[in-house]
């Protein structure tokens, strides 16, 4: 059978990224450059050559991905995927009246292999059509030597299109529960007199609406491709004047709706905190809060943790000082302290480390959950991709900031593909998505409701807002 394909963490290699690289001499194959035996940098026709399999050598895993990830940034996938076809069938001379079928035996199941690989890491790529056209054509021009090649094509088609109306689906649920939403956003500038149901009456238990909170998460991660980012920070490339290399609508969709699920949250608990008439009740609602941040961080969702830490945070909350006073607020500042932000989030980053390292040598799905403060992570992947030129003066592409890409992408996806450990309350999960929150103003009017103004500032605030 095949290989087995990227399911372990093997996939991605730390690649010991320096900027000060000692120097030794350089080594050359073919145009790529390596020091101390890592790739740094190559030309991009060295580097597509490097990826094509023939008779006697197979890429590695590390370099299939990092080139597979990056190279959208020079080249669109349909153009790589054309250009990796047509090398083919020239050093296999598949265009020969008579194939040498000893020799496309020994290459055959290594462009297969190739091939899979690309569908089951970047299946986005494969929803154009000419991408499948490429793939169709080079496995007719190999088939007649091995029967066995069509029924691998069939199994990949099939597993490719599976996933990606898996995904496809997924997102449908997504968009529909979003446009659903917004509509009741905007509707609460004052407070109503009851907006339905509030969150105690639909989960009063702190560790099962955690558990909950990471069902959302891991559904929605599991979406978002790796390519995405990359493709949030295509640029022209400054070799190509002409075009950028996505002309088309950039292809980070799922990434947005990610973002705006976390904002959601940070609403939905301020909300939920500015809402009740009562003091007493208010705090009660914000221990609760606490509760749950608390078991996000045992899980290690540090998404929805940060997210609630957020809600509590944002002004219209942190103002209520006579509900603070009736809060045991030791907890809250002990978790406050794990996602504070000196140092470059120096408590989080290791508490991450933390939970990464407990997550490789996890024996159950409940121990392998790392869920990343993700707009953390996308600042930087930002940053990284900000401070570092996508090619060299020489032209040359700069393969070791690719690398160092790779690691904190590839680190992410080996984290996305864990299975939601808990079971599924689709009542919790449906108020999540759907219960109304307020908007900024709402928020502030709600808070002057519950706790009237304190000076001159926020008097003139709930006058405008009025």
């Amino acid at each position: 059978g095949m290989p087995q394909t990227l399911s372990s963490t093997s996939m991605f290699t730390p690649c010991g990224f320096s900027p000060h690289l000692h120097t030794s001499k350089d080594d050359e194959q073919g145009g790529l450059i390596f020091q101390d035996g890592n790739l740094t940098s190559a030309s991009l026709d060295a580097l597509i050559q490097h990826l094509i399999p023939t008779t006697d050598y197979y890429p590695e895993k590390a370099y299939i991905f990092t080139f597979l990830l990056s190279s959208r940034l020079f080249i669109e996938p349909h153009e790589l995927l054309s250009r990796v076809c047509h090398k083919c069938i020239e050093q296999q001379r598949l265009d020969d009246p008579v194939l040498d079928k000893a020799r496309i035996r020994k290459f055959g199941p290594k462009i297969l292999q190739l091939l899979t690989e690309w569908t089951e890491t970047f299946p986005y790529d494969f929803q154009e059509e000419r991408m499948i056209g490429h793939l169709k054509d080079m496995i007719h021009r190999i088939a007649p030597c091995d029967e066995a090649y069509w029924k691998k094509m069939n199994q990949l088609l099939q597993t490719l299109n599976q996933k990606l109306a898996t995904l496809s689906h997924g997102q449908e649920g997504i968009v529909k529960i979003s446009a659903a939403v917004s509509d009741k956003l905007v509707a609460f500038k004052s407070k109503p007199p009851s907006i339905q149901r509030e969150i105690l009456s639909v989960c009063s238990d702190p560790y099962t609406l955690a558990q909950q909170l990471t069902h959302v998460e891991l559904e929605r991660l599991s979406h978002i491709g790796p390519e995405e980012f990359v493709q949030a920070f295509v640029h022209k490339d400054p070799l190509d004047g002409t075009k950028t290399c996505f002309s088309e609508q950039k292809k980070t969709s799922n990434l947005e709706a990610y973002v705006k699920w976390f904002n959601r949250l940070c609403y939905l608990v301020a909300t939920e905190i500015c809402m009740p008439a009562k003091k007493k009740q208010r705090a009660q609602v914000i221990e609760f809060f606490i509760d749950v941040a608390r078991e996000c961080f045992n899980i290690g969702n540090f998404n929805s943790l940060m997210a609630i830490i957020s809600g509590m945070n944002m002004s219209p909350v942190s103002r209520l000082k006579k509900t603070w006073s009736k809060v045991k607020t030791a907890k809250f500042f002990i978790l406050e302290h794990q996602m504070d932000p000196t140092g470059n989030f120096y408590n989080y980053r290791t508490a991450l480390r933390g939970a990464a390292h407990r997550s490789l040598t996890a024996h159950s799905n409940r121990e392998k959950i790392v869920i990343p403060f993700f707009s953390l992570l996308i600042k930087d992947i930002y940053f990284l991709n900000e401070g570092c030129a996508n090619r060299l003066p020489n032209g040359h592409v700069n393969f070791e900031k690719f690398l160092e890409l790779a690691k904190q992408v590839g680190e992410f996806i080996t984290w996305k593909q864990v299975e939601c450990p808990f079971e599924q309350d689709p009542n919790i999960i449906h108020y999540l998505h759907t219960a109304p929150i307020f908007t900024e103003d709402g928020l502030y009017l709600a808070s002057y409701e519950s706790e009237s103004p304190e000076n001159q500032t926020e008097k003139d605030r709930w006058k405008s807002l009025r």
